[in-house]
């Protein structure tokens, strides 16, 4: 059997097999006050399998940490059932469900912040875009935080991770890519700060270990993992030397025991274009600085799939499109089945339509010999 469909132990997990639910911003937070709905419930427990591994879209950590108008938040009582509804829809069929945590950073807009400037480790202005009730429109101008505001944030993260562990997840996701707070202050092209946070490597990752040793605080290292994109320029996010900074970082996680590593793996500047059947970049030279279990997700196809594990570059694999359409995915990957097309106007907002109405796959019908219909798997 190929080794993606393999057990392998992820921290305090043995997982089934290695294909891994990656998270996603799906914006269906519908109801007030950013309350997990039952459709979100209904579209993370078909995707559920027995021994596999969901890490849910990330969850805003604080109403100033917010970066888009309906995606979730775990910052307030309320949304507690919401959380905890999808958390026992995936342990019903057997899986393990990790939250991802986030603080959006200057990637923000006053209208979803509660009326607060984003914040960011330094003043350096970029061209983006928030998610409003107008639409997506021009971030807010950001500010650069206080040292003591970092303390407070950091402190948002263990209380975001309480909430989860309260709500039932298994584990967390560190959000350290794509631009977002924690990014911002790991690359040189967003943190210019002169103090104990900026400057050397070393010191840009600061925040990271203090906001990685607050979740670990509350589930323990074998229950957190972090992710991070190397090669990622979303959010106008720039280093340097990236191979050199993300090397360390590499070294700075493996120091913690954590869970797993999880790599976004760049993609064609530019347009939506994936790097279909290219070799991993990011895992590649990340490989031999990190000792436990590396995720890699971004673009990946069957084939790229199988032989990225295969070669140990990585060891799971994260599909976020093709699990948007196929709830099935780990036995469609499996026994090689046709995938349903994926929706990309559904990706950012709507109802259940194109969400959690995509069916598992039917397998045919065939006739005996006594024109008996029966089901292929039982012949």
């Amino acid at each position: 059997m190929a080794k993606l469909f393999n057990t392998v132990k992820v921290g305090a997990f043995s997982l089934k097999h290695r294909v891994v639910l990656s998270p996603m911003t799906r914006l269906r937070t519908i109801q007030p006050g950013d309350i997990p709905s039952p459709m979100m419930a209904d579209f993370y427990g078909q995707r559920a399998s027995e021994g596999g591994l969901e890490i849910i879209e990330a969850a805003s950590i604080s109403e100033h940490a917010r970066s888009y108008l309906g995606a979730a938040s775990i910052f307030h009582d309320g949304q507690h059932e919401g959380w905890k509804a999808i958390a026992d829809a995936i342990h019903a069929k057997g899986g393990i469900a990790f939250l991802q945590l986030i603080h959006g950073g200057r990637q923000s807009h006053v209208d979803v912040t509660g009326g607060r400037l984003p914040v960011a480790p330094s003043e350096v202005p970029f061209d983006g875009v928030a998610l409003t009730k107008d639409g997506f429109v021009p971030v807010s101008p950001h500010r650069a935080l206080g040292r003591d505001e970092i303390k407070g944030i950091v402190e948002d993260f263990r209380v975001a991770a309480e909430r989860a562990k309260k709500a039932g997840f298994d584990g967390v996701e560190l959000h350290a890519a794509n631009g977002y707070l924690v990014d911002q202050f790991i690359q040189d092209g967003t943190n210019q700060r002169t103090d104990e946070y900026g400057g050397p490597v070393d010191n840009r990752v600061r925040f990271m270990r203090e906001s990685l040793e607050a979740l670990i605080s509350v589930y323990g290292a074998d229950r957190v993992g972090v992710r991070i994109s190397p090669s990622g320029e979303w959010g106008g996010i720039s280093d340097s030397n990236p191979e050199a900074t993300f090397s360390h970082v590499a070294r700075v996680l493996d120091s913690y025991e954590i869970a797993y590593l999880h790599v976004i793996e760049p993609r064609i500047k530019g347009d939506d274009t994936l790097h279909h059947g290219h070799p991993t970049v990011a895992a590649n030279y990340l490989r031999p600085h990190f000792s436990g279990p590396i995720i890699a997700a971004g673009g990946f196809e069957r084939d790229s799939a199988l032989e990225v594990v295969e070669s140990g570059v990585a060891d799971l694999v994260a599909f976020g499109r093709h699990f948007s359409s196929n709830p099935d995915l780990p036995v469609r990957l499996k026994d090689n089945l046709p995938l349903t097309p994926y929706v990309r106007a559904a990706f950012w907002g709507g109802d259940e339509k194109n969400y959690s109405d995509f069916p598992a796959y039917e397998r045919p019908v065939a006739e005996d010999e006594s024109n008996v219909a029966v089901d292929v798997e039982a012949v």
